[in-house]
């Protein structure tokens, strides 16, 4: 099958992507210079915090989570600050201490934060953790209203796809493209990654040719960007595209992220090349095993999908779906803590959750979606609500 290429609407103009990393490298090593040299300079911590954050997410490296993590540390030992505190919620929030960073939070609002900065973090808390959504949703809804720009559109759209309100959460996708107004290609790359995966993960029936042209927008934007690289070779590995899969995957390895390594491996596997995919898959459990020894809550989910898949290790699947599950119980959690209970033979654990994820979520459109509101209620009726693993 060959993924055809669609039509899509005109898209803003934006500075070249390589050009683009490298303006964003050299300014993330002079704000550190700043840094080190005027470490209570006004703002300089806030945008080291805005350069190390576009470094983990757009080319996966997550040496920035470990000096980010440092930076929090050095700026709460200082004399309390509220904007200390804010930074280390935000860094928390990116490393998925989630209890740390309402923590921190509280710190910062005792000590007189902005409304709008404890705001901002909080309503990217309560997505994060699945938590007050009704009101994460108006209030995301009015920020997106007053300012229409993409930094707040995105988040929003992310929220309802999140609810089951697919239809909107692409129009809200493409107002952020539309009306932005900017150079610099990574938000532009991050909304068409989000629309990507809402088309190809998201919605009930997956449309792989609508994602395929939303993460191919997203790498003409930032052709280093590992996330849509990764997830455009899990789109052609699934319709057999295996050399396009990994042509895009092969310059994304020197980011040392896992997954690359973890899809690389199926893509080869695919081709009949054992040799070659057998020792990928070996360099990506030892890859994630680094990243879980330091940033354990931040791969939680994404190692427990590894060892269910190609890992082939369902206990330690298991083991790190209850971690991320305790840690943030969105529908998504409980699903793959279900998937993996299964897999390792607990069923009595995965009766268990279904029915902890149906007192929780059954209210929300988007649980009709979920595999497991197919569960029937009998299977689970006998366990008493409150019971913990």
């Amino acid at each position: 099958m060959t993924l055809a290429v669609l039509a899509l609407p005109d898209f803003p103009l934006a500075t070249a992507g390589e050009i683009a990393i490298i303006n964003h490298e050299s300014s993330r090593e002079r704000c550190w210079r700043v840094f080190r040299r005027w470490p209570e300079r006004p703002g300089i911590a806030e945008q080291i915090v805005d350069e190390e954050s576009r470094r983990a997410h757009f080319l996966g490296d997550a040496t920035a989570l470990d000096r980010l993590a440092a930076l929090a540390s050095e700026l709460l030992v200082r004399p309390p600050e509220p904007a200390n505190y804010l930074i280390a919620a935000e860094v928390a929030l990116m490393r998925h201490h989630f209890a740390e960073a309402g923590a921190y939070l509280d710190k910062a609002d005792a000590l007189g934060a902005p409304h709008d900065a404890l705001a901002r973090l909080r309503l990217t808390l309560d997505q994060a953790l699945g938590e007050n959504l009704s009101a994460a949703l108006n209030a995301r809804r009015e920020r997106a209203e007053v300012t229409r720009t993409i930094a707040d559109l995105v988040p929003l759209g992310a929220l309802l796809a999140d609810l089951g309100e697919f239809e909107e959460a692409d129009r809200t996708y493409a107002d952020a493209l539309r009306g932005y107004r900017d150079l610099s290609p990574f938000p532009l790359a991050w909304a068409c990654f989000q629309l990507g995966v809402l088309w190809g993960e998201t919605v009930p029936q997956p449309d792989l040719v609508r994602a395929a042209n939303w993460y191919r927008q997203a790498v003409a934007y930032l052709p280093s960007y590992k996330h849509a690289r990764v997830h455009l070779a899990e789109v052609y590995l699934q319709v057999g595209e295996l050399t396009k899969a990994e042509a895009l995957l092969r310059p994304a390895l020197e980011s040392g992220d896992p997954e690359v390594r973890w899809r690389l491996a199926e893509v080869l596997a695919a081709e009949g090349r054992g040799n070659e995919a057998a020792r990928e898959r070996e360099l990506a459990a030892n890859a994630y095993d680094a990243r879980l020894a330091r940033h354990e809550l931040a791969f939680a989910d994404h190692a427990a999908e590894y060892y269910l898949s190609l890992g082939a290790d369902a206990s330690r699947a298991c083991d790190l779906a209850r971690i991320n599950l305790a840690n943030r119980p969105t529908l998504r959690a409980f699903e793959l803590a279900h998937r993996a209970a299964l897999a390792s033979g607990e069923a009595a654990f995965a009766n268990q959750l279904a029915f902890r994820a149906r007192a929780q979520w059954g209210a929300a459109k988007v649980f009709a979606h979920s595999p497991l509101a197919k569960i029937s209620s009998h299977a689970y009726a006998h366990i008493e609500l409150g019971t913990r693993p």
